[in-house]
């Protein structure tokens, strides 16, 4: 078996939730627990930070990751879903597991996991345990792929937990209400374990205050400590003063992830930096900074708020739910240009009727579809955008339509390129 036929097989045989949708999500623990179990439970042999959240869950684990690689800590990353290749997914110090460890790796298995039949979420979460245990990283950040509750990376006994904030999406899944969305994100919660919560919320906080009261764990909101100021941006970075109780903590810090979204993860990366401190890390003010500012050198990390060009201005965002949206449209509100161009495309599942009236009815729009059978056909999504005064054109390919807006747009004009993880993870200059 060579890389190729191995990621063939991953796809092929394994249902896939980025591909299928909710098919492939499977409400229970069972199959995960099973194949840590063959795997020797890999995930209890390094220490271990647990990371949830409906929005920014990607950027905070990245910048946690960050800051414990600039601190010399052996640091594991285990995310999802990936942009451009299948070993972005499971990283060591930033750098990617090798396409030999992916096929050693279900050769090696291949009985079992055809005896037990995994999601490919799920075999790939046993992947990543199996990797970081075999190289004997320090600490890995564990990324939640869906939810938390049910989630198969709910298998570890993290030193830390961290929930990022709770907004709509998936309902399907996890609920249609931010409590019951809350709960499944609250399974985290381990005994004994602090976690923190990035963001206050009224609707939620309430469920995380019950859920850390049973389980006898610590729970700290990070806005109620850390204030994090905006002061600019330039090129390279978004640059915030951070305050703790009401005391500058940070002045002038570079944050190398642009989108003032970012303002929110800050929060809880701070609090979680000063509780891993608590916990016996060292972590330098030096380290907090250089992890912060060279988080996407340190960890690869791409596609949030991505500046692709200058002269037009394009840019691109993985943000795909109504938060999410609507944090890109407040981004985008910022800029300077004289005409909006966007780059559009969903996927099917996805309820539309609370993002589309958050988008900009004077841009020109090309609708495009990723080449997944979960995207929206681009023709279903131009019809539907129309009912929300979200006029352009159909071109399908993501490539094509981005070409299109370039050819439409001026120097002074600006080019936004997302809606979906998948269409960001097509765009061939990213």
């Amino acid at each position: 078996m060579d890389y190729q036929q191995a990621i063939a097989y991953l796809y092929q045989q394994l249902p896939m939730f980025h591909r299928i949708g909710k098919a492939a999500y499977k409400a229970d623990l069972q199959n995960t627990i099973a194949l840590c179990e063959h795997l020797g439970n890999p995930q209890h042999t390094f220490r271990s930070i647990h990371v949830a959240g409906t929005n920014g869950k990607g950027s905070t684990s990245h910048l946690l990751a960050a800051i414990l690689q600039a601190a010399g800590y052996k640091t594991g990353l285990y995310t999802s879903p990936h942009l451009k290749s299948f070993t972005e997914r499971i990283r060591i110090n930033g750098q990617e597991i090798s396409q030999h460890s992916v096929v050693r790796f279900i050769e090696q298995h291949q009985d079992f996991i055809e005896k037990i039949q995994p999601s490919f979420f799920e075999l790939t979460v046993g992947m990543a345990f199996h990797e970081f245990s075999s190289q004997q990283v320090d600490v890995a950040i564990i990324e939640v792929g869906l939810g938390g509750r049910l989630d198969s990376t709910n298998v570890i006994l993290p030193q830390l937990s961290v929930i990022t904030n709770i907004s709509f999406d998936h309902q399907d899944i996890l609920g249609d209400t931010l409590p019951q969305i809350a709960f499944e994100k609250a399974g985290i919660i381990k005994p004994d374990i602090p976690v923190i919560i990035s963001e206050y919320q009224p609707e939620t906080a309430s469920v995380f205050i019950e859920k850390a009261r049973q389980e006898n764990s610590p729970v700290y909101f990070a806005d109620e400590t850390f204030k994090i100021e905006y002061t600019g941006h330039s090129d390279e970075y978004l640059w915030v003063n951070v305050w703790r109780k009401g005391e500058l903590y940070l002045k002038e810090l570079a944050c190398g992830l642009m989108g003032e979204y970012q303002l929110k993860n800050l929060a809880g990366v701070c609090q979680a930096a000063e509780q891993l401190q608590q916990l016996g890390y060292y972590l330098s003010e030096q380290s907090i900074r250089d992890g912060i500012a060279q988080v996407t050198t340190l960890t690869g990390l791409k596609g949030r708020w991505q500046k692709l060009q200058i002269n037009p201005l394009i840019i691109c965002d993985t943000g795909h739910n109504e938060a999410g949206i609507r944090e890109v449209v407040l981004n985008i509100r910022k800029q300077p240009f004289e005409k909006l161009f966007i780059v559009l495309g969903v996927v099917k599942d996805k309820d539309l009727s609370h993002i589309l009236p958050l988008l900009p009815t004077e841009a020109y729009y090309f609708f495009c579809q990723a080449n997944i059978p979960r995207a929206l056909p681009a023709h279903l999504l131009q019809m539907q955008a129309l009912a929300f005064g979200l006029s352009g054109e159909s071109i399908p390919d993501v490539n094509q339509a981005i070409q299109a807006a370039k050819a439409k747009a001026n120097p002074q004009d600006m080019i936004f390129i997302g809606g979906s993880t998948f269409v960001v993870a097509e765009i061939e200059e990213l």
